[in-house]
This record gives structure tokens, C-alpha cells and sequence, in this order.
């Protein structure tokens, strides 16, 4: 396609395994500074720093080592620029139109903040930006969907990138999805650059890490409440919230709801959060006390987003390198719940 895929940071950020990821990426993206620094260190190549609101110190620090500055608003960009001017400037831009399942998570919301809609405030600032950043998919696996989005872009901006060099189209495109049409979306993204005579970024957060990851978890006790509870020595509200913002069950790779899973189990966390849940599965087998659930497709959102909450315990990080040796690369300690607070 032509277009340079950068990693989203504020999905996966467990740094041992960027020298991995580096081969095969051109860079990282980030929300804030501590993510553009980490990106910066741990990854190399480009570090693309975006935030939806920094101060004037952020930008002074984020400049003297990041490779791309996007700004959220066109203040910003003007209270700024004379500090991070000298290295290619971005600006993003709502498009009006976006793909989401959930309002909680979609860009182009009503009274959005994320990105400039006035032509005007845009127009006001073009000569002193290379490029835009049009993040507006979230979990989009509908080609058509994309396509109709690219296009409306195209017709609504071609003003806009024919002056640019560069634009990033975002994360939330889950091109990894089994049976998505990746020749035509290749196709797509080669024929929006060609026509705009632009590079074309992607920033895939999910979709870098898409089945690599696995929260393993152990049956602590099983109570009976009308159904068979599994309480496991995990939180899906500590250790993977999207499942409990967006009420979603988690994923298993387990012989699970097939012919011969007559043993259905409700598979919940060890908060007092009552919603503290991983979902409903049969198994087939009972399951005991020991027993060892996999959390699947775990990686994105997960490590990132973990919390100290009821005082749960971390979960260790653990690697299975190409060779097939597995690593234990971090624990957490109570030292580590302690010296988060004060």
C-alpha cells in the first residue's frame, strides 16, 4: 500500500518486546508525553507525539526529541509554535463522520473535542503545517464502512491534503480480523495516497497485537448463586476494564460452547465490584479449584490500563520469545501498590 504503520502506545506498551515489533513498524504514536518518551526510547525510528491537550513545558520537552508534533486544536498549535517549530507540525482534523460501536468511544461524537471541524480555523494555519491526522475508526472490521469513510475524507479535504505532505488516518482499523479483504484494503490506501500525492500513516493499536497476548488466571473458589460462579485470581475490572466499560465478554481460545461443553460457569473477578465479570462459558470438563482459565487475545488495553483497585495483585509480564523460551520479564510487589500511593 505504501503506507507507514507507527504503534499505538496508548494500547500496548510493554517495551520488552519492541525490538520485535521495530522490524516489521516504522515508529509509535502517542497521547501524551510519557508515551512519546517511551516510544522515543524503547522503539525508535519515528515518534509521532500527539496529545489532546499539552502544556507549554510538555511541548518544550516532547520537542527536543520527537519526530512529528500533531496538535488537537488550532490554539495549540498557535500558542506552540514558535517552540516546536523545526520539525514537522500536524494538526487534527474531525471529519464529521467516523465508525464506532459505542458513543463512549467514538471521535466524531456530538460536542467532540477531539480535532478542528471549522475550514476556516484550518485554512488560518496551513502554511505553518506539513500534515493531518484524521483519527475517526474505532474497532471498524467493515471494509465498506472504511472505504465510505476514506472517500468522504477525499471529497471533503482534497483541498486540504493536496497542501500536505504527510496524513494519518489513525488507529481503530481492525485489518487483522480473519477474512478481512487486506489485498483491497492495500489497494484503497495505494490509490488515496496516488490520488492526494501524500504518505500515508496508520496507527494500529490492536491490530499490531491482535491474538498475541493471554491473561492467564487460576480458580480460587466456586459458589453457587442459581448458576456455578468461577472466581478467578484476576479482575476484569482491574486488569482488563474495557470489558466492564463496554460490557463485553472476554475471549477464549478453551474448548468452549462446542458439542460436548455441558458445564456452564460464569467466570468473574475476585473484586467486590459486583460487575467484576469475564463472561458466561461451558467447559467440557467441571471445572476446580486450580484450574487454569486463558484469558485470550489479551495484549491490547490490557497492561496499560491495569490499576492497584481492592489492592489486586499485578499481573506478572511473561514472554514467550521466537526461539521458544519463556521469560518472566516483570512482577509487581507490594512495594509497588505501596509507592503508588502516599
Amino acid at each position: 500500500s505504501g503506507a507507514k504503520s507507527i504503534l499505538a502506545l496508548k494500547c500496548f506498551s510493554s517495551w520488552t518486546v519492541f525490538p520485535l515489533m521495530s522490524q516489521y513498524m516504522d515508529g509509535t504514536t502517542s497521547s501524551s508525553l510519557f508515551e512519546a518518551r517511551l516510544g522515543y526510547e524503547k522503539f525508535g525510528k519515528e515518534t509521532h507525539a500527539y496529545s489532546v491537550a499539552y502544556s507549554r513545558d510538555e511541548v518544550r520537552e516532547v520537542r527536543t526529541f520527537a519526530t512529528k508534533i500533531i496538535f488537537n486544536s488550532v490554539y495549540q498549535l498557535k500558542s506552540f509554535y514558535d517552540i516546536a517549530k523545526g520539525i514537522p507540525i500536524g494538526l487534527r482534523v474531525n471529519p464529521g463522520v467516523s465508525y464506532s460501536h459505542s458513543a463512549l468511544a467514538d471521535p466524531a461524537r456530538k460536542f467532540s473535542r477531539l480535532g478542528t471541524v471549522e475550514r476556516g480555523e484550518i485554512e488560518d494555519v496551513i502554511s505553518l503545517i506539513s500534515g493531518v491526522m484524521f483519527h475517526c475508526n474505532c474497532e471498524n472490521d467493515d471494509f465498506d464502512a472504511f472505504m465510505e469513510i476514506l472517500d468522504t475524507i477525499s471529497e471533503k479535504f482534497g483541498w486540504l491534503l493536496e497542501r500536505m505532505e504527510w496524513v494519518t488516518l489513525g488507529g481503530g482499523i481492525y485489518f487483522t480480523k480473519e477474512g478481512y479483504p487486506i489485498d483491497a484494503f492495500c489497494d484503497k490506501l495505494a490509490e488515496f495516497a496516488k490520488k492526494h500525492d501524500i504518505q500515508v500513516y496508520l496507527e494500529p493499536g490492536e491490530s499490531s497485537i491482535t491474538r498475541s497476548g493471554y491473561l492467564v488466571t487460576t480458580v480460587l473458589d466456586i459458589v453457587h448463586n442459581e448458576m456455578d460462579v468461577a472466581i478467578v485470581d484476576a479482575a476484569a475490572n482491574v486488569h482488563m476494564p474495557d470489558l466492564v466499560t463496554y460490557q463485553e465478554p472476554a475471549k477464549m481460545d478453551l474448548p468452549v460452547d462446542g458439542p460436548d461443553a455441558a458445564y456452564e460457569y460464569q467466570i468473574a473477578g475476585r473484586t467486590c465490584l459486583a460487575g467484576d465479570i469475564f463472561g458466561m462459558y461451558k467447559f467440557p470438563a467441571k471445572l476446580q479449584v486450580g484450574s487454569l482459565i486463558p484469558i485470550a487475545d489479551a495484549a491490547g488495553y490490557t497492561i496499560v490500563q491495569k490499576t492497584w483497585f481492592n489492592g489486586v495483585p499485578m499481573p506478572s509480564i511473561v514472554v514467550k520469545r521466537q526461539d521458544g523460551k519463556v521469560e518472566v520479564v516483570r512482577t509487581f510487589n507490594y512495594e509497588e501498590y505501596l509507592n503508588s500511593l502516599s
